[in-house]
């Protein structure tokens, strides 16, 4: 029997998602002045699939379309961004980006959070027995 729901587990592979998210756009920042340093992304296939342990397939119509592979990487889901570059140094990190990106990341991490929590103490709330 399952102590938790899957509403829960679903919750945790989201703020696991969400985390790895945040270290690759830090990583991003921090390196925004490292000659041809380029910058990462973290793909939601990637880390869904991760997730559900299944690799996708797709019905090809011509033998010119691409095959959904996934790359190898430390963390599942990072890849690297297509080949830009915003500096002349070959640095592709654009930073008023990763800010923006780094905002919407902390409001998805907030809504987690408080919707993790509200399912914690809902939790709390039958075991006290609705006191």
């Amino acid at each position: 029997m399952k102590l938790f729901s899957n509403t829960v587990s679903t919750l945790e592979h989201a703020l696991n998602y969400s985390s790895a998210k945040q270290k690759v756009i830090s990583q991003n920042i921090a390196n925004v002045d490292t000659p041809n340093y380029k910058a990462k992304d973290v793909s939601f296939k990637a880390v869904f699939q991760d997730v559900m342990g299944q690799s996708f397939q797709a019905h090809k119509s011509d033998l010119r379309h691409y095959d959904f592979t996934s790359r190898p990487s430390r963390m599942p889901g990072v890849i690297n961004k297509p080949n830009v570059n915003y500096n002349e140094n070959g640095n592709s990190v654009d930073l008023d980006k990763e800010m923006a990106d780094m905002a919407t990341n902390q409001i998805y991490y907030n809504a987690l959070t408080e919707r993790i929590n509200g399912k914690f103490n809902t939790l709390q709330s039958v075991i006290r027995g609705g006191k």
